[in-house]
């Protein structure tokens, strides 16, 4: 099973402040943890919404509202993708996070939708063109 793990945004990282060596350290030693474990497929740190963008979708239309955005509580931070046996194998890594990197804050975990979820509406054919982007990913 594949999960997408969100960290939520604080003042802190809307107000673009950088981590410490130690914070970096500490997150350093805990993604090695997650790669050696083969849990960690990839993830990165985003920057404040300040520096990003907003695309919304209304009948046919398309708007663009620039940020910043308010509530960073209900922004994303930051993001892994593991992979694991469970939802309570991935809660298990993440509660090994280290809070000093994460400061007053929250992480989310979302299991990512997989081929077999889709049931008979995900066509042999689209299987075939979904395989075939994502081999085009790897090259």
């Amino acid at each position: 099973m594949r999960f997408m793990v969100m960290i939520k945004a604080n003042r802190d990282t809307e107000a673009g402040v950088m981590p410490s060596e130690e914070i970096l350290a500490a997150m350093g030693q805990y993604n090695a943890e997650l790669v050696n474990a083969g849990v960690l497929l990839g993830g990165e740190g985003l920057h404040p919404s300040s520096r990003g963008a907003r695309v919304h979708f209304n009948e046919g239309q398309c708007s663009v509202v620039v940020g910043p955005f308010a509530e960073p509580h209900e922004l994303i931070a930051g993001y892994w993708i593991f992979q694991t046996a469970s939802l309570q194998d991935a809660i298990d890594w993440v509660k090994r996070c280290p809070s000093s990197a994460i400061g007053d804050s929250e992480i989310e975990i979302r299991q990512i939708f997989e081929a077999e979820d889709f049931g008979a509406e995900f066509t042999p054919e689209l299987r075939e063109q979904e395989e075939r982007l994502r081999a085009q990913l790897t090259q």
